[in-house]
């Protein structure tokens, strides 16, 4: 029994990370256009969705990224002038990030993109959309258990103050 319970859970974490894989290579796809990949549109979004409380330990909290990974796109946003870290009036060596008009440009061209949002979903009816939502919350909250993650970053509807 309890072998066919892990062959189980292994068959699900494949599943999990095909579809992830999946998404993500359709929605890099999709962002080819506005010349942006997917960590980058993602950081546009939560910038804008936070704004005075974007710094760059708050982004990778909010990602689950490294913070040196996070640090690298932020990189290559602002030499591309999608962003600009300006400092933080509250803390002495601290930094927040803005958009830029540029980078506000690109968040408007990439948040026009969502088809394949959409599309993948297609095949789900209401009820079975918000059974997946409500078991991935589940599993969201194990792992960062197992990682001993105590931060619990909000859904994108939280930051855009979306009701639920």
């Amino acid at each position: 029994m309890k072998n066919a319970r892990i062959s189980q859970d292994f068959e699900l974490f494949v599943l999990l990370t095909q579809v992830g894989n999946a998404a993500l290579k359709l929605r890099e796809r999709e962002l080819r256009q506005s010349h942006l990949s997917v960590a980058q549109a993602g950081i546009l979004r939560l910038v804008r969705a936070i704004q005075d409380k974007a710094t760059p330990a708050e982004i990778s909290r909010w990602t689950m990224r490294e913070d040196h990974s996070v640090s690298g796109i932020l990189d290559r946003m602002e030499k591309e002038g999608l962003v600009k870290r300006v400092a933080d009036p509250n803390r002495k060596k601290g930094v927040r990030v803005a958009l830029t008009g540029k980078g506000e440009q690109a968040y408007l061209e990439a948040s026009k993109l969502r088809g394949t949002m959409t599309s993948i979903f297609t095949g789900l009816s209401d009820e079975e959309r918000k059974q997946l939502r409500s078991a991935l919350i589940k599993v969201r909250e194990e792992a960062l258990k197992e990682l001993k993650v105590k931060y619990r970053p909000p859904l994108p509807s939280a930051a855009a103050g979306v009701s639920e």
